[in-house]
């Protein structure tokens, strides 16, 4: 399309292609809990069941614990086994239900995270399949892809799973810290004064590692971008000679992405060796009181073990909540991604009131349209009037750029005009629901497009319930059944993606027969013949003279085969409609169509 728009690709080099990204602002942690947290709705009793287990599991460890110290201390001063069993039994009673609901409650956070990570990705893919075309000429697609794909990931650590574990970190603190409390406050004293030093170094290096987590994810978003284009142009590649700089491109990306990884591993060399220190001179100083106390007759072997062990287990949640501060702000990095795309606002939506039934006749009218792209210095259409009857075939031409694509867009409502109206059947398309417009409308773009299926599967893309008969008789009038037949496996080979097996006329015979199958009263073709040979496109006219067959039909071409056929022809320069009139009117007024019938390319004549 017209749109004027110049796709940053990130490709020059590793540090051009993640500063010339436009990063989103940071959002503060309740912003990101206000937009995500709602999506865990349905699972909340599923996450409180697994909190509540988890915190069962945790008072387990709490008695067992106590059983240990109590076998320790009860055998060795009876020096009888009798003083065992009891409390033997009781541990091993508790171990296990301690067991069960781990594992239960495990489960249940990973069965709700994995849903709300289903929930996020469905709800950030449906936003994204209702944004203008200027978007992803902004967004390359490779990054798209890893914000459906790891950040959305990072996101679920901290929004769904992230909650359950750090309240249940917190209450295992409680535990644990209450009951080394209970045991001795004094030697407990010593564990709380250590403590301050654990939370401002986790402090300091949560500050950058959200920094370094930003630039890791634009950077794993580069590399989905060039990895995507790289494996879509491989032909050209080839064609060109050029593998060795695909290659270097993706050492670049993966250069830059390995230096974000390498600071994010700089912060953690220095994080984890740094808190088990400050664990271990901690757990040193306690044994070293609780020995001298146990020489002072004040604690006893149990008890000293019993503390030793809480402190163990009191480190572990205390790890747990330390490193959430990590994986928040890593989380908020992502947050920042995807919220950039669903705070991006769809530029057509349905009005509450909007015509759902498909128009049935086909009669289009532009009433003086106009329309610019965002950020377009100069409009793309001005003053554009024309006028169908149903049935008739009107053919659009003028030199590049004139804004014959950008029609298009407005037909289908991939943008509303910014001035003016377009009417179908005499009803604004503004006023139809966009699902029954584009059951009213169908388009075949420029690049015949091909879904990873079959044959049968893509011709039946958008008409769900087609009958092999109806895909065959599809098929036959597109002139496509004679090449289908001789696929390995017909109708049901897999075309993979993009069809890069297929030729280019048979690429297009497939779309010309999807069009056929959906039976719109309204037909847009742009460019259907662009790239092809003249016999390919010489070829593949009985199928456009099938398809357009009693329909409405605005052929947007620069081929003027087709033109003799056309009940009217209009010309665009500029954005404006300079001529129309039938074939023989324009040529004998000698104007720009006389030129551009002038420059047709010979080959084309082979069509005639």
């Amino acid at each position: 399309m017209d749109s004027g728009v110049v796709r940053a690709r990130g490709s020059s080099s590793a540090m051009t292609g993640l500063h010339d990204r436009v990063i989103a602002p940071a959002r503060t942690l309740r912003a990101m809990f206000t937009r995500f947290w709602p999506l865990t709705r349905p699972d909340r009793p599923t996450l409180l069941g697994a909190g509540l287990l988890l915190i069962v599991a945790a008072a387990a460890d709490t008695v067992a614990v106590l059983m240990f110290m109590d076998i320790i201390d009860g055998v060795v001063s009876s020096g009888k086994l009798s003083g065992y069993w009891e409390p033997a039994g009781i541990w091993a009673s508790v171990a296990v239900a301690g067991a069960v609901a781990t594992a239960c409650g495990s489960y249940l956070l990973a069965r709700a995270g994995e849903r709300f990570l289903l929930r996020l990705r469905d709800t950030t893919f449906a936003h994204l399949q209702r944004l203008p075309p200027h978007f992803f000429a902004q967004h390359p697609p490779g990054d798209l892809v890893a914000r459906l794909s790891g950040d959305i990931e990072e996101i679920e650590t901290l929004v769904s799973a992230g909650v359950v574990q750090g309240v249940t970190a917190a209450v295992s603190v409680v535990f644990f810290g209450g009951a080394v409390f209970w045991l001795r406050w004094d030697l407990a004293l010593v564990v709380i004064a250590l403590l301050p030093a654990l939370l401002l170094l986790t402090r300091r290096v949560a500050k950058g590692f959200r920094v370094t987590a930003q630039d890791e994810r634009l950077s794993n978003g580069a590399i989905s971008d060039v990895v995507e284009q790289g494996v879509s142009n491989v032909a050209l590649a080839q064609a060109y000679a050029t593998e060795q700089v695909e290659a270097e491109r993706l050492h670049e990306q993966g250069r830059a992405w390995m230096r974000a990884r390498l600071a994010q591993m700089r912060l953690t060399a220095v994080y984890t060796p740094t808190t088990d220190l400050l664990e271990s001179l901690c757990v040193l100083t306690v044994l070293g009181v609780g020995v001298w106390e146990i020489t002072q007759g004040r604690l006893t072997i149990g008890g000293l073990v019993a503390f030793s062990t809480f402190l163990g287990f009191l480190y572990t949640p205390i790890h747990s909540l330390s490193s959430l501060f990590l994986t928040m702000s890593a989380a908020r990095a992502s947050s920042d991604r995807v919220s950039e795309v669903l705070d991006a606002v769809p530029a057509v939506t349905d009005l509450p009131r909007a015509w759902v039934e498909p128009a049935r006749h086909g009669r289009l009218v532009l009433a003086h349209v106009g329309f610019s792209y965002p950020a377009a210095r100069r409009p793309s259409l001005t003053d554009v009037t024309l006028s169908t009857r149903p049935g008739q075939l009107v053919l659009l031409t003028g030199p590049s750029g004139a804004g014959k694509s950008t029609v298009a867009g407005l037909l289908m409502r991939f943008y509303d005009p910014t001035g003016g109206r377009v009417l179908l059947d005499g009803v604004d398309l503004r006023d139809y629901s966009l699902s029954a417009l584009r059951h009213s409308i169908t388009l075949l773009p420029q690049q015949a497009a091909i879904v990873d299926g079959t044959v049968a599967e893509n011709i039946a893309y958008g008409s769900p319930g087609a009958s092999k008969r109806q895909i065959g008789d599809a098929a036959r009038a597109a002139q496509a059944e004679s090449f289908i037949q001789s696929l390995p496996r017909g109708y049901d080979t897999r075309l993979g993606s993009h069809g890069t097996a297929l030729s280019g006329g048979q690429r297009q015979r497939i779309a010309i027969a999807r069009a056929l199958l959906r039976d719109t009263p309204v037909i847009v073709l742009d460019e259907p013949t662009a790239g092809l040979d003249g016999p390919a496109a010489a070829a593949l006219v009985p199928a456009l003279r099938a398809l357009i067959r009693g329909r409405t039909t605005i052929l947007i071409t620069h081929d003027l085969t087709l033109a003799p056929s056309a009940d009217a022809v209009l010309v665009l320069d500029n954005g404006r409609l300079v001529e129309h009139g039938t074939h023989h009117q324009l040529i004998e007024r000698g104007g720009l169509y006389r030129h551009l019938q002038g420059r047709l390319d010979p080959a084309a004549s082979l069509i005639a």
